[in-house]
């Protein structure tokens, strides 16, 4: 089975139900070992990749902000539920999309891919339990933005999606775990605590696929980090970091010791 044309399909798939089964599938097949990750297959730009018509995708800067009512935290959700939905994606866009990596790579985003379907669909029951479902809001675009910005090079991604992007809900989830414990929606304090485990995980992976590349490309991860954040970002990032969890991700005494000083 052709890892590259069915990781693409399941990216592409705008049906939000088959999109997971097709993640379910292309996990299934990395699990029993059937999967081609030497065939061939068209690399196309995805500007934009399979999405149900709601959300409404607004501009970052234009989205209200959410207040501390009912609905306030029921639009959290949601949010946080669309970050979920678009890591399904970005996941298996870097399946799908770089060529020559070894094998693992390839296993490491499917299972990231079945990994934040799984997210979805918990934050997603939850909604419909509260009498809403994904799509009901507004939604911005932004993780899909660098995701598409990233495209052509792996290295680009692995160092700004995952370790940037991804890391930063490390960096979020206590505090929102903190809102959620003193409102009406306490469930999600425990659904958090979920996300939470696995995205060290998938940070943790993109970490080592950012120093595996550097390493074979003969390059400093931290100056390579910072050349691309300038590149793509423009300005430092800025804290607070959640220390204790990017390193167990992985990120490097140098690399925290860098992002604090900046």
């Amino acid at each position: 089975m052709n890892v590259f044309e069915l990781s693409y399909n399941a990216l592409m798939c705008d049906n939000i139900a088959e999109k997971i089964t097709r993640v379910d599938q292309l996990h299934t097949l990395k699990n029993t070992q059937t999967l081609n990750y030497q065939s061939s297959f068209q690399i196309n730009a995805v500007e934009f990749p399979g999405r149900p018509l709601k959300p409404t995708l607004a501009r970052f800067h234009t989205m209200p902000k959410r207040g501390k009512s009912d609905l306030g935290f029921i639009e959290t959700i949601h949010a946080i539920c669309h970050i979920e939905f678009n890591a399904i994606n970005l996941a298996l866009d870097a399946a799908y999309r770089f060529r020559d990596m070894p094998d693992q790579f390839y296993q490491d985003w499917i299972q990231v891919a079945f990994e934040e379907s799984q997210h979805f669909q918990l934050l997603n029951n939850y909604l419909i339990e509260l009498g809403y479902q994904y799509g009901d809001f507004d939604a911005h675009n932004g993780l899909w933005k660098m995701t598409f910005e990233t495209d052509y090079d792996v290295l680009a991604r692995m160092a700004l999606v995952p370790r940037v992007l991804e890391a930063r809900g490390l960096d979020a989830t206590p505090k929102i775990q903190k809102r959620f414990k003193n409102s009406n929606f306490k469930p999600m304090v425990e659904l958090l605590d979920i996300i939470f485990q696995d995205e060290i995980g998938h940070v943790k992976i993109g970490n080592f696929w950012f120093h595996y590349l550097c390493k074979n490309r003969q390059l400093d991860p931290i100056e390579t980090f910072e050349s691309l954040i300038q590149k793509h970002i423009g300005e430092s990032l800025r804290g607070p970091f959640n220390i204790d969890a990017r390193k167990s991700a992985n990120f490097t005494d140098q690399e925290l010791a860098y992002l604090q000083a900046n």
